[in-house]
């Protein structure tokens, strides 16, 4: 060999090259060897001779590595499951799950799909200078008539015309693009139209059935009964239909309004009155309308196939499904915390002015919608900030500021009712926040720093081991995600901070950082720290959440190979998969939550059956009451099932004797327990048979162990 002549490489410089993470692998081959392996490729090999390295071109090795970490990861998840846990069993599997999975890395293997590529557009970083500032005098005087915590005509006029204008000085229009509504207007002037359907399209048709099908299955029976929070919102519908458009609703520690507004219309939509199936209808729609933005997320992300992923992941899983189905706020911090994310990922992505206008809108509608969604601000910043830090924002730090400021001004355009109903009402308006994160209810239990980390803790650890111990909106003491979906998590976190490491992309650090930010109002619950994790106030983790799941997934289906044979094994696994979340996803929220929440809840239906009754054979309900006992029933409840959403049909029982000069047939209602010592109300029966000795004293049977009552009936004289 010529001494001058660079050595060739060996297969030890093979293997280094392969093994050398986060560096691309460098394997300089000398123009002579080059001209060899064309040599060799060009003249066929005699059956003596030894293949060459160079110019073999073996076949993709199958995934084996990469099915071991998934086999390994699902047992994991398996047991953290509550009826038969075996935890320590468990996080030994993961760690074994995990050192296939780095093996499956560093080979190769298992990767994630790229990431979308950046546009080089260029902001001009003008507007209209007029429409801006004159949408200012409008903001103010819209701001200074928001008064008396009530939405008049000509506050609203203000208010409008103000984000109008503001939106309008700042919105681009490029000449070259129709705008929506022209595109709209050509399609309707057509003699004839086209709609193209493609295999794709029916795929997506089909998963949308889908998950439509679990949002909206079992609506009447599950969950079953109402609580006093659903009481609290009758009442703020009621007040609203009767006249009062509140800003805010200070009940109950307090509500934003945009909830109760979609209620409103909700009820115009459906004419389901003031009742429980209407709050879960509203809820449920909320919930619905936030998929679309899990299909476009996971698109703008990596592609559509992980879109579609997403959309399903979600659409059938638990934690959505039951947070949406419940009849309260909850899925309106996920609703527009999504087009939030999304519009501001695509603008930091395309450079397009126009998404950071719309991700603005979404920020200020959502600070509307549910307490939680007020720790947006802080991910839009967190998003900003590590766009900023990273080599993708080259050329481009200057104007993430002023898009930051963009959305910043949109959203405080669009906050300015509920900003002046705080600047009226500080105390109440703080008051949810305040009463957790400070000791104005009680004081913290320990070191704020040694609870809050606590608190971080058993957030993280939701989504595989505990979601807390909330029966309202959750199973207690189960992970926050199914067996699959928990499994697919962890290794998509584990296969985004590998990217992060190679790539050192912005994106892939926030899709990690914005979980524990998305659960910032459950883990701040310093004062009462036993109500953390709870599903509902982390409800936009699962956006991050959900979406890591699915680049997993999608980055497996690649991994196993694009083949015939492959692409056949690959569709069957992923149906498997899916199969199973959606199985397990529907056994959690049909049958066990169904069955825990049927057991927590006071059965007010029944109740509500009974007033019903009475009203129909003697004409009124005036002269039914209950009589409370604690812990029971909340006595507004069961008006709402009888279609009397507006009266307590509370009677204490030092109140009783009151009620003997009213004439007519009359009903009590009186808590039964006869097998826990001292839940029985013999007091009040005792009261009632001393009032009224003519009366006939019947138990009503609940189909629900322990929730049986009295009724004492007085027939009129």
């Amino acid at each position: 060999m010529n001494d001058n002549e660079p050595e060739e490489p060996s297969v030890l410089d093979y293997l280094k090259s392969r093994l050398s993470f986060g560096r691309k692998p460098k394997i300089e081959i000398p123009k002579s060897s080059a001209s060899v392996a064309r040599v060799e490729l060009a003249q066929p090999a005699s059956s003596s001779s030894q293949p060459s390295v160079i110019s073999r071109q073996p076949s993709t090795p199958f995934a084996w590595l990469s099915l071991i970490a998934l086999g390994l990861a699902l047992l994991a998840q398996l047991m953290f499951e509550p009826d038969q846990p075996a935890v320590l069993t468990g996080i030994a599997l993961y760690l074994m799950a995990l050192a296939f999975l780095l093996w499956a890395i560093l080979r190769g293997e298992w990767s994630l799909a790229p990431l979308a590529e950046s546009s080089s557009g260029n902001d001009p970083l003008t507007f209209h200078p007029y429409a801006f500032l004159l949408s200012i005098p409008f903001v103010i005087l819209a701001f200074l008539f928001f008064t008396g915590n009530l939405y008049t005509l000509f506050n609203l006029t203000l208010w409008i015309i103000a984000i109008a204008l503001l939106i309008g000085s700042l919105w681009l229009v490029n000449p070259d693009i129709p705008s929506i509504w022209q595109r709209l207007r050509d399609f309707i002037s057509r003699r004839e139209w086209q709609i193209h359907i493609t295999r794709w399209t029916l795929l997506i048709l089909a998963v949308s059935v889908v998950v439509v099908f679990f949002r909206v299955y079992h609506i009447q029976q599950t969950p079953a009964e109402p609580f006093s929070d659903h009481a609290e919102k009758i009442l703020d519908i009621y007040d609203i239909l009767h006249g009062q458009p509140h800003l805010f609703f200070p009940r109950n520690t307090g509500r934003e309004d945009l909830g109760m507004y979609w209620i409103v219309l909700t009820v115009w939509i459906f004419n389901t009155g003031l009742s429980f199936l209407t709050l879960k209808i509203a809820t449920i729609s909320m919930g619905l309308f936030t998929l679309p933005y899990m299909y476009l997320l996971g698109k703008e992300i990596a592609n559509r196939r992980v879109g579609l992923l997403a959309l399903f992941l979600t659409g059938v899983a638990y934690w959505p499904n039951v947070d949406s189905r419940i009849g309260l706020r909850f899925p309106l911090y996920p609703l527009f915390a999504a087009p939030t994310l999304y519009y501001l990922i695509r603008g930091l992505r395309t450079h397009s002015r126009n998404d950071f206008i719309l991700s603005g809108i979404f920020l200020g509608l959502g600070l509307h919608g549910y307490t939680p969604f007020r720790v947006m601000p802080v991910v839009v910043l967190a998003a900003i900030v590590l766009f900023i830090l990273h080599a993708q924002s080259k050329g481009a730090r200057r104007a993430a500021l002023i898009w930051f400021v963009i959305i910043g001004f949109v959203s405080l355009y669009i906050f300015i009712p509920l900003l002046r109903y705080a600047q009226e009402n500080p105390d109440i308006f703080f008051q949810r926040t305040l009463s957790r994160v400070s000791t104005i209810q009680q004081p913290l239990p320990g070191p704020w720093y040694q609870i809050f980390a606590s608190n971080v803790w058993n957030a993280l650890r939701m989504f595989n081991w505990d979601d807390g111990n909330v029966w309202v909106n959750s199973i207690p003491h189960r992970p926050a995600l199914d067996i699959v979906t928990g499994a697919l998590f962890l290794i998509g976190v584990v296969l985004v901070f590998a990217r992060y490491l190679q790539k050192r992309h912005w994106l892939d650090l926030f899709l990690l950082v914005s979980i524990p930010v998305l659960q910032l109002s459950s883990t701040l619950s310093l004062a009462f720290p036993d109500e953390n994790p709870e599903l509902n106030r982390a409800g936009g983790a699962y956006i991050p959440a959900l979406i890591l799941a699915a680049l997993a997934l999608d980055g497996l289906i690649t991994a196993i190979g694009s083949d015939k044979k492959r692409k056949i094994l690959a569709g069957i696994l992923t149906a498997v998969l899916l199969f199973w979340s959606a199985a397990q996803s529907f056994d959690l929220v049909f049958n066990q939550f169904d069955q825990e929440f049927r057991q927590s809840a006071w059965n007010s239906s029944e109740m509500g059956e009974v007033i019903k009754e009475f009203g129909l054979v003697y004409g009124e309900t005036d002269t039914v009451w209950i009589v409370p006992f604690p812990y029971w029933v909340d006595t507004r409840l069961p008006g709402i099932w009888a279609g009397i959403p507006n009266r307590d049909f509370a009677e204490f029982p030092d109140h009783l004797a009151d009620t003997v000069p009213v004439p007519g047939p009359k009903l009590f209602m009186v808590k039964a327990d006869l097998q826990i010592p001292g839940s029985n109300d013999q007091k009040s029966l005792d009261i009632l048979k001393q009032l009224y000795p003519q009366g006939v004293l019947s138990l009503h049977h609940s189909p629900v162990p322990g929730e049986d009552f009295w009724i004492y009936f007085v027939p009129p004289k």
